[in-house]
């Protein structure tokens, strides 16, 4: 079982239960049991750069809740990125299995793992990637018209009202890209992932170009929709500021989960006791 750190903040909103990697089912309230709905269980990442292999991941063993908001944090390099892309089915592993909504999506062949991509998961990146000639409502949308989405017209549009709003872009609907600040921008890209409701949103450094206001603004974003929607969230950041808004940060060092901190749902976001507990294992 991986190593694990509690830190008590209050005030705790709607702690999620964590999840022992050792047993990755748990116990719903009415006492039946409830899976988790992303795990990785033993899985390695190997590179072959030249002669010259590189391990990515060393067995990693996770699982991430329904509803969960989970950092991962670690330096350059240390594989982060990596496993992120293994959760959401962009790559595969070498060993291992990545099991998705009870499903292993370890082998999964191309065209099924678009599919999972498309219908099933939301990814944010550093880079925005907007369309430059749409507006704030067409970016948003952008997944319903490519994707095949259930529903009619009407369905998506209040979709994508209710997305802005989350977001807090009411007003800039009909902007385009290039009227909207970075912070705008990114916040664009987070609906955009969040409007088709993805059973997992997966966000790589959603904060690494943003300025310390829109950061702050985004990570808002971020938890009001785990918080009142009820979204699972994955983030990988190297920023402690960004990592306190999750209920549960994964450490990760030398392609292993080296130290979990459990910090809970909790209204105050405050980063200083996360840093204080990253300073006690040399981060």
């Amino acid at each position: 079982m991986q190593p694990r750190a509690s830190l008590a903040l209050a005030p705790t909103l709607a702690r999620p239960r964590t999840t022992d990697p050792e047993n990755t089912s748990t116990a719903a309230p009415d006492g039946a049991t409830m899976l988790p709905i992303i795990e990785a269980h033993e899985v390695t990442k190997r590179y072959q750069l030249g002669r010259t292999s590189v391990e990515a991941l060393r067995g990693v063993t996770m699982a991430v809740e329904a509803g969960e908001f989970v950092a991962l944090m670690g330096p350059s390099g240390s594989g982060k990125s990596t496993l992120l892309q293994l959760l959401g089915g962009l790559d595969r592993p070498t060993s291992g299995r990545v099991v998705f909504e009870g499903r292993d999506i370890s082998r999964l062949s191309d065209s099924k793992a678009t599919r999972l991509r498309r219908e099933r998961t939301g990814f944010v990146f550093q880079a925005f990637n907007l369309i430059p000639l749409l507006s704030v409502e067409e970016n948003i949308a952008l997944p319903f018209a490519i994707g095949g989405q259930p529903g009619t017209r009407r369905d998506w549009n209040d979709r994508v009202r209710q997305v802005i709003e989350l977001v807090e872009l009411q007003g800039k609907e009909r902007h385009r890209p290039d009227q909207l600040s970075q912070g705008e921008q990114q916040r664009v890209a987070v609906a955009r992932a969040l409007v088709t409701r993805p059973s997992v949103l997966l966000a790589d450094e959603p904060t690494g170009n943003l300025d310390y206001t829109n950061s702050g603004e985004l990570l808002d974003a971020l938890w009001r929709s785990c918080q009142e929607e009820g979204q699972t969230i994955v983030l990988v950041t190297h920023d402690a500021r960004a990592a306190a808004y999750a209920d549960r940060v994964l450490v990760i060092g030398d392609g292993r989960i080296s130290d979990e901190i459990v910090l809970g749902r909790r209204a105050d976001h405050s980063a200083a006791p996360l840093i204080a507990r990253l300073a006690q294992i040399g981060l």
